[in-house]
């Protein structure tokens, strides 16, 4: 494997602090763990999403670097907020993957006349 596709793999999982989050970990005990749609990333907004994350990345390393509290009204943090915004709405416009069980429904379905 790549170095690249190493990173990338492991990006999903791993916080800017350097701790490795299991994926399959509820965030609390008890909680039910909703599976999210799966999208087909288009090789220009897997790009946009890539620069969008190390931009957010560098500037909460930056943030948390200074040691300053926490402030909805600090422009760094107003800049994250933004670029999260954006990187959630560049994902969400991406086309979801049917499951296995909606192509299988799809394909057992009697056309309609």
């Amino acid at each position: 494997m790549s170095k690249n596709w190493l990173r990338i793999k492991n990006m999903a999982t791993t916080m800017t602090t350097g701790f490795v989050i299991s994926a399959s970990a509820p965030a609390m005990p008890g909680a039910r763990v909703h599976s999210t749609p799966r999208r087909r990333i288009t090789p220009q907004a897997g790009r946009a999403l890539s620069i969008l994350g190390h931009a957010i990345e560098y500037l909460t390393d930056e943030f948390l670097q200074t040691g300053l509290a926490y402030s909805p009204n600090d422009p760094q943090m107003q800049a994250v907020q933004l670029l999260m915004a954006l990187n959630r709405q560049i994902y969400s416009e991406c086309p979801e993957v049917p499951t296995f069980g909606e192509r299988c429904r799809a394909l057992l379905r009697p056309p309609r006349p």
